[in-house]
């Protein structure tokens, strides 16, 4: 099978027959409300950790709105109790599945803080009160929504989810779990920005197909008993195997599209590897065939393929889950195979076996052109929540009632964040007409709305419409950061389209002040000073928040962000505008104490630096293990996954 890289329009299908209810006013979250539609039941039940705004920063919002728009009845359970089964009744039986998230955030990572001490609030629950969700919550849901209706489809998805499909390190329990997918007995696992997938699964069973038949989806993972017969099978379980080991690929170098030196390095691997390259042995060949794939698998070992195989029938195999549990030095290897598995363009399917099953990964699903991202930022949001929480505040909302998120992904890498893992680092953006028409939206709709836009970004800033200069160069990229250890060459930097964006939406009527919230990549943005200067001039509230991480070149390196000399050479842009602008303006340095790879001499020498440039340490940032992130392999194993794992253990 061929994954497709030019997938249908994300608007394209034909609409479900009960398109002809129409946009609800919210998403029902009752059988009353339900009634008051007229439907007498729903083809698909959202179960979500978060409080339910109708807002496109909200996960469940935009999941629910775009089944929406593709003609199904969409209903939400939102923080049920999940100490019992009734509440995922609420609703009846769906008639095409329940999908599961835990919410916008990991249900761990919004309970207990770095030192593993309970939080007392939740921002996504009204009131801010904690404890409304249950921890391990895609766990928790998925098992009771087999218990209420055992014979429909569970779909999982969210960051939640996400980050956990393969057998990932838990740092709450201090061990290596296995994938979600196996724990919560769920029919298949939706990760990254999950549209596309979504859709083809929705229409797929609504057409009376079954989950087996749609378990090559792009952005999906699948529990199966064997491979598929037929493919080739390049074998990474190990770190080393004997006889001829080619170098392994640097994960920084630009990996040529050129196919005739690897025709030249297969026949080489070939001839290496003799029998391995030949049919599998008849003892693996009922382990590997399956019921309905009767042809066996042709297995290579990972240093003898290299890059050499181009056939779209090939898949890696990881290590085990009991091998990664058992081997912190296999465990930091597979996460360096899953990370240079990341470029949809190239990528290839995994499989990890977890005992006597396998969890089949498929790689990520493509990019949102512009025009389908508008689409799903343009459905009918009510931008407020439900009116059933009444008066009561959700701090998460407050936070980004006015803002608007301009684009998608990060090519940052930055190994302690999970932003890439989960949306990509090819950068998906939005048109200009469709931020601004947001802007007015917002304008027209948010109660109390002061003409203040409080961020006009997304995972960055400064990352709207970047992008490869070549689709050729893009389609081979395999490096983990288009900004590290130095900027690409093949990046376009030119901030031009930002620059324009910020200028029309302060021309808004309304509109009388934009800030800039999100993350700015300052090593980007040194490389177009007027954006500096538009940024500086007219964007920034008195002080800016940047996020350096550290002053010293050990834990930078193993953060994979830039050099303190980029941090000063924005600073002196900083100050060279801010004084043009007749403004007193700061900058305000975020650090990451107790990184892998951070020595003791590193954090003297952090505050030295402090001391020396006059701040005062208002917050302490400790880093968090977030599963599947490359800093937790760090963490975990005590070896660097950026570079080639040696054998030695700790």
């Amino acid at each position: 099978m061929i994954y497709p890289t030019q997938p249908a329009g994300l608007f394209s299908y034909p609409r479900f027959w009960a398109e002809c209810y129409g946009p609800a006013p919210f998403l029902p979250m009752s059988r009353a409300e339900m009634d008051q539609l007229g439907w007498d039941s729903c083809d698909i039940i959202i179960v979500c950790g978060d409080a339910y705004v109708d807002h496109p920063s909200f996960g469940m919002a935009v999941i629910g709105r775009f089944l929406e728009s593709q003609g199904f009845r969409v209903g939400l359970i939102c923080q049920p109790d999940w100490t019992r089964v009734d509440p995922f009744r609420e609703l009846g039986k769906p008639n095409l599945f329940f999908g599961v998230s835990a919410g916008n955030m990991d249900s761990m990572i919004n309970r207990y803080t770095a030192d593993k001490k309970v939080r007392n609030d939740d921002a996504y629950t009204p009131g801010g009160v904690g404890g409304k969700r249950p921890d391990r919550a895609v766990l928790v849901y998925s098992q009771r929504c087999k218990e209420a209706y055992s014979d429909v489809p569970v779909v999982l998805g969210g960051i939640e989810a996400s980050l956990r499909r393969i057998a990932q390190y838990d740092y709450w329990s201090d061990q290596v779990r296995r994938s979600v997918l196996v724990d919560a007995t769920a029919d298949i696992l939706l990760y990254g920005n999950a549209e596309r997938a979504i859709a083809d699964i929705a229409h797929g069973l609504a057409a009376g197909k079954t989950i087996d038949q749609l378990s090559h989806l792009r952005g999906t993972a699948v529990v199966r008993r064997s491979p598929p017969g037929g493919w080739t099978e390049i074998d990474s379980s190990r770190i080393d195997w004997p006889g001829h080991i080619d170098q392994l690929p640097n994960p920084y170098d630009y990996q040529s599209g050129d196919d005739s030196n690897d025709t030249q390095a297969g026949k080489k691997a070939g001839e290496l590897s003799g029998a391995v390259m030949n049919t599998a042995p008849a003892c693996q060949q009922n382990v590997l065939a399956s019921q309905d794939d009767v042809q066996p698998v042709r297995i290579i070992p990972m240093p003898l393929a290299g890059r050499s195989v181009k056939d779209e029938n090939t898949y890696i195999r990881l290590p085990s889950f009991e091998k990664v549990r058992n081997d912190p030095v296999l465990y930091a290897h597979a996460s360096r195979v899953l990370h240079q598995e990341s470029n949809p363009y190239n990528a290839r399917a995994l499989i990890q076996k977890h005992g006597n099953r396998e969890v089949w990964i498929n790689p990520p699903a493509m990019p949102l052109s512009t025009e389908e991202i508008d689409g799903v930022f343009d459905l009918p949001y009510a931008r407020v929540p439900h009116p059933s929480y009444g008066k009561a505040k959700i701090p998460a909302y407050d936070m980004i009632k006015t803002s608007v998120n301009i684009m998608r992904g990060c090519f940052g890498g930055c190994t302690f964040c999970s932003i890439t893992e989960h949306e990509g680092r090819i950068i998906q953006s939005r048109s200009e007409a469709s931020i601004l028409r947001e802007i007015e939206d917002m304008r027209d709709k948010v109660p109390g709305f002061t003409g203040h836009v409080s961020d006009l970004g997304g995972p960055t800033a400064n990352m709207y419409r970047l992008e490869c200069k070549s689709e050729k160069i893009l389609a081979s990229c395999r490096r983990l950061s288009c900004v590290y250890p130095t900027v690409c060459k093949n990046l376009i930097t030119s901030h031009k389209h930002t620059t324009e964006l910020y200028r029309k939406a302060r021309a808004i009527p309304g509109v009388n002040r934009i800030s800039i919230a999100s993350g700015l990549r300052y090593d980007l943005a040194v490389l177009d000073p007027e954006y500096v200067k538009e940024l500086v001039t007219h964007h920034v509230g008195g002080m800016l928040k940047i996020a350096p991480e550290h002053t010293e070149e050990r834990p930078l390196s193993m953060m994979m962000k830039p050099k303190m000399s980029s941090y000063q050479a924005f600073k002196k842009m900083f100050d060279k505008y801010s004084k043009e602008a007749g403004k007193t303006q700061y900058l305000v340095p975020y650090f990451i104490a107790a990184h892998p790879g951070t020595e003791d001499e590193d954090m003297l020498n952090l505050a030295l630096w402090l001391k020396q440039n006059n701040f005062e340490v208002d917050q302490v940032q400790t880093f968090y293990p977030s599963p599947m992130s490359l800093a937790t392999a760090m963490y975990y194993s005590g070896r660097n996954p950026l570079k080639k794992i040696a054998l030695q253990r700790r």
